[in-house]
This record gives structure tokens, sequence and C-alpha cells, in this order.
């Protein structure tokens, strides 16, 4: 009789399992379990019921705190994609999709990189698999249903700003010298009040902001945040409505909810003198149309771009042109000139993303809290995360200063721009906007 040999059986494969959380604000980070303990403890708690299927939770804890899901520039997912690309992880654990991206471009990113590695994605409260043609369908549904999420939020929050305003609310930002805020609302300060009115009547006699800023230096005069009063600050305070009792929103005036502490009569005079001046004229024509790159735009050969304009038919047209071109012809430089409008458009744009991306913002609080004792990076994202409404509102000299102020190079390509943040611009516009100061804060 013929002994039966026993069948082998193959040892079943080990899967190692990643877990990442994601929260977008900070807020309830320093509990002792909180948000991202939740998710995290959801997650293991699944891999823990497929053991059977030989899920193994790796040790590699990767949390991202305080991160958007609208980018992908995030600590843990840089950390998680490296150990994938590396060969350490087989399968992604999250709670829900939109804890691992919000933008169906970049989710779209992150799937390529998993089916390149074999890795699976898994979501425990949204049961799919990637690796089939059903699972994607139902991937791309959700994830549009989360892109359409954010992107409804961030309508509500753009009509509630505009909705505000319309009602004269005060919407953040610094205070203007002769008012505080308190309970996000603009309440008269009456002793800086008394100062601004003072030089209003003072410049109504004068007539000439340089003479009255001279004037003021020599005193010693300074403004709540204690700069010096010069003529940029006098020329932004002389033209602010808020000292009327006005909120300005996207060029349109409504009645504010604060108290004007400026006659109409005076701001009416004011406002005359500055038209009667003929050099003033000239400078409200360059204030309309600024060059706002100006000694800071180079072309592909890394010779500078000047401002320059011409009329036709009566029609201003701005462009930065060459120094090659002016000097050797057009011929011997690939990018001759660039519509001033488009490319100040293309630079103002990206400044404003990059000053809400993770890296810059911790990059200006580092930079920052050198000179500003006790700032948090909280206090760095929410002051730049409060600026980026308040642009369209700023007069158009206060752009070009910002703009030169945070712009160190532009340089334009064949086929793309490059922008070079000043960090240590970043970091003083921090401080307009936060108030503060190293001597601020340690008198506080």
């Amino acid at each position: 009789m013929t002994k039966k040999q026993p069948t082998a059986v193959s040892p079943q494969r080990k899967l190692r399992c990643a877990v990442y959380t994601r929260k977008s604000s900070e807020e309830g980070l320093e509990m002792e379990f909180n948000s991202l303990d939740a998710q995290r403890e959801a997650c293991e708690a699944y891999v823990a019921s497929q053991r059977a299927e030989g899920w193994l939770l790796v040790r590699d804890r990767y949390d991202d705190g305080g991160f958007s899901g609208g980018t992908l520039e995030r600590p843990a997912l840089k950390r998680l994609r490296v150990d994938i690309e590396a060969g350490k992880v087989d399968v992604v654990v999250v709670y829900k999709i939109d804890r691992l991206s919000r933008s169906l471009m970049d989710f779209s990113r992150l799937v390529e990189v998993f089916d390149q590695h074999k890795v699976t994605f898994v979501s425990v409260t949204q049961s799919f698999n990637t690796t089939t043609s059903m699972g994607r369908l139902t991937l791309n549904v959700l994830l549009s249903f989360a892109q359409f999420e954010r992107e409804v939020i961030g309508e509500r929050i753009r009509d509630k700003f505009t909705a505000s305003r319309k009602r004269g609310m005060w919407m953040g930002g610094w205070a203007p010298l002769g008012y505080e805020v308190r309970d996000r609302k603009l309440i008269v300060n009456e002793v800086d009040a008394k100062l601004v009115r003072s030089i209003f009547q003072r410049f109504v006699k004068t007539g000439s902001v340089t003479t009255l800023a001279r004037a003021l230096i020599k005193e010693n005069v300074r403004n709540k945040y204690g700069k010096l009063i010069d003529k940029g600050i006098l020329y932004k305070m002389l033209n602010n409505p808020v000292y009327i009792g006005v909120a300005v929103h996207k060029g349109v005036s409504y009645p504010g909810e604060h108290v004007g502490i400026i006659d109409r009569k005076i701001w009416d005079k004011v406002q005359a003198r500055f038209q009667e001046s003929p050099r003033r004229r000239a400078a409200s024509t360059r204030a309309q149309t600024p060059s706002l790159l100006k000694g800071i735009l180079f072309g592909p050969t890394g010779v500078a771009m000047s401002p320059t304009h011409t009329r036709k038919n009566g029609r201003l047209y701005r462009y930065y042109l060459s120094q090659t071109v002016l000097k050797q012809g057009s011929d011997d430089c690939p990018v001759a000139r660039v519509p001033a409008a488009e490319i100040e458009k293309i630079v103002i744009d990206q400044v404003r993303i990059l000053l809400l991306s993770p890296e810059i913002i911790v990059q200006t609080w580092r930079s920052a809290r050198k000179s500003i004792k006790g700032l948090t990076e909280s206090e760095v994202r929410n002051a730049l995360q409060a600026f980026d409404p308040l642009w369209n509102e700023l007069f158009p000299a206060e752009q070009s200063r910002i703009v030169q102020l945070l712009v160190e190079r532009v340089d334009v390509r064949t086929d793309h721009v490059d922008i070079k943040l000043r960090i240590s611009g970043v970091s003083s516009l921090i401080g307009e906007l936060t108030g503060n100061s190293s001597t601020q804060r340690d008198a506080a």
C-alpha cells in the first residue's frame, strides 16, 4: 500500500500596512486624545480585523496635523511616498479618502504612485479596491464630491466675506491709527483719533505731504506700531476712507459699522489738495499703472527687463522690455518683451499661492520668530490667510511696496516663470500684519 504524501502549503504573504492620518487645523491637537488619534485607532482596528489575510501594521506613524488636503506638500505624506518607493509598504490605510487628498488631480498622481509600486489603497469607512475598474470608478466619484465640497466651502467663505464687507463689517487685518479692534469691530481710540484729526488738518494747511512728513518725523510722531509717520504712511492715512466711516470692497464703498473720526468736509479738502497738485496728479497716474516688477524682473539671458509703455489711439499699453533688446536688438533675446499686466498677474497670483503653502509658512515662522518673540506658527498661518482676501483692497502703491518686499527675483523663461521669494520680506510683512515686534512683545 502506497502512503500518500502530504500536500505542501505555500506560506501566506504578509502585507505591510501604513496608516495615514490628517487634520486641516491645529485646533485640538494638544489634547491627549485628538482627531488624529481617533483616525488611527479606527484604521488600526481595521488592520487587526484583516490579520487572517496577512495584514501587519508598520511601526512608523504618518500623521499630518494642521495641513490642508488641497496640497501634497505635507511632511508625513512625503515620508509615506518615500517609503512606498523604497518598497516598505504594501497597503495604505486611511479613515476617509479626503484625509489623503481633497484634490482629484493630486489624488490621481498618488494612485499612479501606488500602482507603480503595487500598493493597495484602503478607506475603512468607504470600502473599495483600487485594483478593480469599479473601485476606480467609486474612488473618482467620491473624490469628485470631496473636491466639490472643498470648492463650495471656499465659495461660502468668499461670499460671506463679501456680504460682511457690504454690511460695513471689519474683516480683520491691522487696524488704522485712531482705531482698536474689539470683538471684531473697529472702536475709536480717542487719543490716537485726536492725532489723526491733527494730521489731516495740518495737511490741509501745508498742502504738501513731503513737508508734513518731515515735520512729523522731526517731532518723533509715531503710529500705533511704533513706526515714524513718513511719506508712505502719511499717503496711506490721507487716502484711507475708513476715517470717514466707509468700508471698501473691490473698489466699491459701503457705509461702515464703525464711527468715522474725520469730518467729511476735511476729507474733501484733503482730496481736493491732492487734485490741485500737478505732481500729485502725475504720481496718481503712475499709481494707477504701477510697475510692480521694476528691478526684480529678468529675461532668459539673465538681463534685467525694464518697464516701458506706449500709447495708441489714446490708450496706454504697458510692457517690460529686455535691456538686451535696447542694446543689441531683438535677435539676441528669446523673450524680447512681455505684457506688463499679464506678467504682473502671474506673479501676484503665484505669490498669493506660495504665501499659503506649508513650506513658506514654516520658513517664515522660523525667520520671524528671531525678531518677534513668542510668535507661533499658527499666528503666521492665520496672518497670511487673513492677508490674502485683503490684497484687492490695497492701494496700488501699497501693492507695489508689498511685491517689492516679498519678491526677490522673477525670471521669465521661454516656457515658464520662476519666482524667488524673499523670506525676510515675508517676515517683515508678518510683523506688519500682527502689529508685533520683539520690543513690543517684551513690553507686553
